[in-house]
């Protein structure tokens, strides 16, 4: 039991509160004090019995979510008190209407939209996902839900540590599979590159301490490079004249393990790994002007790599990014990424949509990308089908990462589309109809076809035939969330009425059975059909005019038996198994009472950090907790998830995989060859060797007893001569 101080906490609480009104008073007007100083002591009084799991008071948490909202996110007086309250109608005995008659309709919407979605849910359809979109569907009233609640989202990740780390691994995984996308979206880049450190602190352990220790180790030389790198630009501009700040700062740890997995290289090969910002103290018609004038400065010193400069101020990104940046040559041979903006801009840049609304023009009629990016979200919300739910969040994910392309209608105006968009894509954008009835386009006057990839600066003229019809093929190139869904939509539309027919064959069987088309009779036929939704059962059943028998089969006695299994049901089974309290699967142990096997997607290894996943018709798949499908996994079926550790087991061989690159030399096979098999005894299941213009590249499937067994023969593998990098990787 551990002794509370209760007078130390109060005085704690107190002086949180204080410096949460001290962050409000650069826009609190006359008589807001008092608001803010309600809503307090009404969530102090909600919450007076209730902690958080690391035994602190609860409403440490909502003070921190404030602030976060105001110091970090820019908000006011409003986001601060529904901040305070987010969690009271949730949590506590108060209602929605005692929100309301002390704050008004507009606090309790917001209140009402950040309050968790309860009740239960189809196992088929996420309940994370139902919630994320439900939570979405608030954007069409007030955007402050989404603001706030990546504010809580936020503090909820810096306190994960207090978690179980099942727990740990879920949220880590929600917050990489949507918040941090729509951090993104939303221009919070601080806040985004937070989540994702976060994320991958909770489920990549090692991989985030080794980078963290690799930055340390290298920060004293960095700095150094950092300070003779500016110093000759800094001079130059202040000779100019400019009012400016320099700061070089670098990159996010889980933006430099993104480039170590994606290009398969060392934390030594990722080149980039800080950029320097420059941000001027300019007059607003003369920003493009003076961010211009300092690219030419700093291109006097260093030169340039055409390639890679991005004019985010010409057009910015359509989340109100505005920056300029290139990638020069440092004089030590090191490529360098320098981003050029202006307070305003930084604040954009920092803040992302709230400070969008500070700087916009109550008197332009002129639409930002922002605005017509969540116009676009509300149309795709209210016009999505439920029963499509966790489908249609993976393609909205998407696409709040993807670059972005700007292209011209036939009359010069500007559409912005994601990265490798296509005619087809564009045609949409127009309208949905245009989309369902176009046949081909014209790309700078010559004639593509609707897959046709579009490019910067492109003008698109869509061409259409009222006899036009959505096809499956065009799902395979359509890429944006609206083409999709408008796509599957019609097709869906032509499905039901060739499912009505199959729905009355499926009614007709059951009667023969004297069974009724209940939701349980429904769930066992999607199942032994292996169909995701009832339509696309009536529709195969239709098309395909089944068996009797099969059908009768899956409704028997037998079938039954095998219906979907929930994490629940194995938990229960591992109590019965391992005794009362204990909830957690023993690889390599109870292989004979509980049905579990390796996944083959990243082939997990003993000592690797791993979870289970209650699959369908498989028993539990384990797999690595950095595996690349478990984000979506533990995001969208938290609720089929297991905890799960290897036991100490000895003399027992996992299949694991190494890349291998290096100099092509006479005897370079026989030398790895040689240090696997004869120096560390491992069985080689496969190796493949390509060399290219003197060089090698292979890739080796081999059995190891765990972890430090592995990391052991890729040091002995760096150490043969002419090996420059070896990786494990995923199957």
């Amino acid at each position: 039991m551990i002794d509370i101080d209760v007078e130390t906490e109060k005085k704690e609480i107190l002086k949180r509160y204080r410096s949460l009104l001290r962050k409000c008073q650069s826009f609190i007007k006359k008589g807001e004090n008092k608001l803010i100083r309600k809503a307090f002591q009404m969530a102090m009084d909600a919450h007076k019995d209730m902690r958080r799991k690391s035994g602190e008071p609860y409403i440490y948490h909502p003070i921190s979510v404030a602030m976060i909202c105001v110091e970090e996110i820019g908000l006011g007086v409003t986001s601060v008190i529904c901040a305070l309250l987010h969690d009271v109608v949730e949590d506590t005995d108060l209602e929605l209407e005692d929100i309301e008659r002390e704050f008004g309709p507009k606090v309790s919407s917001i209140i009402d939209g950040l309050t968790k979605i309860s009740g239960v849910f189809d196992y088929t359809v996420s309940a994370q996902a139902e919630n994320f979109r439900k939570m979405l569907l608030t954007l069409s009233d007030d955007v402050r839900v989404i603001l706030i609640k990546l504010a809580d989202r936020l503090h909820n990740m810096r306190t994960l540590d207090s978690m179980q780390r099942d727990k740990q691994l879920k949220i880590a995984s929600e917050t990489m599979y949507l918040y941090a996308p729509l951090s993104h979206r939303l221009g919070l880049y601080a806040i985004k590159s937070e989540l994702e450190d976060i994320s991958l602190k909770h489920t990549d352990r090692d991989a985030y301490l080794d980078i963290v220790n690799k930055l340390q180790i290298t920060k004293e030389s960095r700095n150094k490079f950092i300070k003779d790198f500016i110093k000759p630009i800094e001079d130059a501009l202040l000779a100019e004249g400019f009012r400016v700040e320099i700061t070089g700062r670098p990159k996010s740890i889980y933006s430099i393990w993104n480039k170590m997995q994606k290009q398969q290289i060392p934390f030594e090969q990722v080149y980039d790994q800080f950029a320097i910002r420059i941000i001027l103290d300019s007059e607003l018609e003369k920003e493009k002007a003076d961010c211009w004038r300092v690219y030419s400065i700093i291109t006097d010193h260093y030169l340039p790599n055409p390639e890679r400069l991005r004019d985010w101020i010409s057009t910015p990104k359509s989340n109100g990014y505005e920056s300029l940046h290139t990638t020069v040559m440092s004089n030590l041979g090191k490529w360098v990424e320098v981003q050029i903006r202006t307070k305003r801009m930084n604040e954009i840049a920092e803040k992302g949509f709230a400070a969008h609304w500070k700087y916009k023009d109550p008197n332009s009629s002129q639409s930002h990308g922002l605005d017509h990016w969540l116009a676009k979200v509300r149309e795709l919300l209210s016009n999505n089908d439920p029963s499509t739910t966790a489908e249609f969040l993976d393609q909205f994910r998407m696409n709040l990462f993807a670059e972005e392309v700007y292209v011209f209608t036939p009359k010069g105006e500007l559409k912005t589309l994601p990265v490798n968009a296509t005619a087809l894509d564009f045609a949409f954008e127009i309208h949905s109809q245009v989309g369902s009835k176009c046949i081909g386009a014209k790309v700078n006057q010559k004639l593509v076809p609707l897959s046709h990839a579009l490019k910067n600066g492109d003008q698109v003229e869509i061409l259409t035939s009222g006899k036009q019809k959505p096809t499956e093929d065009w799902l395979k190139f359509a890429v944006t969330a609206k083409a999709k869904t408008k796509i599957k939509d019609a097709l869906r539309d032509m499905k039901k009425k060739i499912a009505q027919d199959g729905e009355e064959t499926v009614k007709k069987h059951l009667k023969k059975l004297k069974l009724e088309l209940t939701q349980q009779n429904l769930n066992r036929l999607l199942l032994g059909y292996r169909m995701q939704t009832p339509l696309d059962l009536y529709y195969r059943i239709a098309t395909q005019k089944p068996d009797f028998r099969e059908f009768k089969e899956i409704l028997s006695e037998e079938q039954k038996k095998k219906e979907v299994p929930s994490a629940k049901s194995f938990i229960e089974k591992l109590k019965e198994v391992r005794g009362v309290g204990e909830d957690m699967l023993l690889i390599g142990e109870d292989m004979d009472k509980i049905d579990y096997t390796l996944a083959p997607c990243c082939t997990p290894i003993q000592g690797d950090d791993v979870f289970g996943f209650v699959t369908i018709n498989e028993g539990i798949k384990i797999h690595r907790c950095n595996c690349p499908n478990a984000v979506a996994l533990m995001s969208n079926y938290g609720y089929r998830i297991i905890k799960a550790k290897w036991t100490s087991q000895k003399e027992v061989a996992f299949l694991a995989g190494l890349k291998i690159s290096g100099i092509d030399s006479v005897g370079i096979l026989n030398n790895i060859t040689k240090v696997i098999s004869n120096e560390l005894k491992v069985n080689i299941r496969g190796i493949t060797i390509d060399t290219t213009d003197g060089m090698f590249e292979g890739e080796i499937m081999l059995y190891v007893n765990d972890t430090s067994h592995l990391e052991t023969l890729i040091q002995k593998l760096m150490k043969v001569n002419g090996v420059l990098n070896v990786v494990r990787f995923h199957k």
